[in-house]
């Protein structure tokens, strides 16, 4: 004799509930396909990295898009270093500083530690 099939349930028997308390994006680098191991348990992301240590070759502006045009963050000088995340489309995504703070240079400016 066969089983009757289970009655669908809505979405909204799942739904998660509870406080959210993402951290601070300026300064932890995620986004939804993509974040900092270091952040594996606490954001959800399609992919986790562990991020590659470069340096800034030439001063190079931190944005807050991958655009010439976008917002500018801070000023990273030569030498400085860049954890990077991300390299696509002659950008590079990840963090800076002592602050860590997130965003996108150009690809050129950085180098290999």
């Amino acid at each position: 004799m066969a089983r009757p099939r289970p009655t669908p349930t809505s979405a909204d028997q799942f739904a998660l509930s509870g406080p959210s308390n993402p951290p601070d994006p300026q300064c932890n680098a995620y986004r939804k396909d993509l974040a900092d191991v270091v952040l594996a348990g606490r954001v959800i992301a399609s992919h986790y990295a562990e991020p590659l240590s470069r340096t800034v070759g030439n001063t190079v502006m931190l944005r807050s898009a991958p655009s010439v045009t976008a917002e500018a963050i801070g000023e990273l000088g030569a030498g400085e270093p860049f954890d990077m995340l991300d390299d696509s489309v002659g950008w590079a995504w990840g963090y800076a500083g002592d602050e860590r703070r997130v965003g996108y240079v150009l690809s050129s400016a950085l180098q290999p530690q």
